[in-house]
């Protein structure tokens, strides 16, 4: 028979390895437990992802509808529908309703800046900046930098002295920061095409760059805009504070694309796409891509 001194011994060894097994069997656990976690967000993310996809491909298609009267109107507003147990949010904004910053004048860059909160003097001076970064010459408008400015402000690159490539590109700009760009890059395009945005499709942001805007004024406008039905004359009747008629035709064929999908659990994801009809290369392209971000959350 073992000693009571050795069956001590052995009875704490053997508590031990119980503890020491308990711990591993636990480790275990959780870390089943843990990959199990992960699995299911990486399959609600992938499968909200393709929900959200749905919607931009559900809004390209709207978008040609030969139904005028049923065709997606491109002003903002939001269409719902459920598609594979997600449901589904598109909102889309025709760019033709942006401040293009390649062609926009001086005193709409200058309205975009003040209805972002810049004083008058800065705005002017923002203003300036952004038009010396786009021509094609070294002369500094009267508040704009060039070259010089810039080294002066111990920046280590120059105005391009050519279009905008991105609209993120406007942060390069003399002047400029990324909580002011926050504020600006929803009213903002390289797509435009035009030196003024179509009010019928403008959002918020752009409509209080407008001379005389305000903001009851610009939120009567998006109320009415948008009971409108599609087929009909949006804008039909609405004017501008100096009087221009707010009409809805000659609207571009770029958009800008906002596809929120969420699932029962509440995890989603939103697609951001600007988009071009139309699309260019292979015979039958739909449509161009031209911008995409993706944003997901967890439930």
């Amino acid at each position: 028979m073992m000693p009571s001194r050795q069956q001590g011994v052995a009875l704490i060894l053997v508590i031990w390895v119980i503890a020491l097994m308990g711990v591993l069997l636990g480790s275990f656990a959780l870390i089943a437990r843990t990959e199990n976690f992960e699995a299911r967000h990486l399959f609600d993310g992938t499968t909200a992802r393709y929900a959200a996809q749905a919607g931009i491909e559900r809004a390209v298609y709207e978008l040609r509808n030969p139904d005028l009267t049923q065709r997606w109107v491109g002003d903002g507003r939001a269409y719902d529908f459920e598609f594979d147990g997600a449901q589904v949010q598109v909102e889309l904004t025709d760019e033709s309703g942006l401040i293009d910053i390649n062609t926009a004048d001086d005193t709409l860059l200058q309205g975009l800046f003040v209805s972002a909160g810049v004083a008058p003097d800065q705005a002017v001076v923002l203003s300036d900046a952004i038009q010396d970064w786009r021509d094609p010459d070294d002369i500094p408008l009267p508040q704009g930098a060039e070259l010089n400015e810039y080294k002066a402000a111990g920046l280590p690159y120059a105005p391009r002295n050519a279009p905008f490539q991105t609209v993120g590109e406007v942060q390069q700009a003399l002047g400029m920061n990324y909580d002011l760009f926050e504020k600006i890059e929803p009213a903002i395009t390289i797509y435009g095409g035009g030196v003024q945005p179509n009010p019928a499709y403008a959002p918020l942001e752009v409509l209080l760059a407008l001379p005389g805007m305000t903001p009851d004024l610009a939120q009567q406008l998006i109320a009415a805009r948008q009971q409108s039905l599609p087929g009909q004359p949006g804008g039909a009747g609405l004017t501008l504070p100096d009087g221009t008629p707010v009409v809805a035709n000659g609207g571009g064929n770029t958009y800008t694309i906002r596809s929120r999908a969420t699932l029962a659990n509440g995890a989603s994801t939103t697609l951001d796409a600007s988009i071009r009809l139309g699309g260019i290369g292979a015979a039958g392209q739909p449509y161009t891509v031209l911008r995409w971000d993706q944003k997901e959350s967890s439930r």
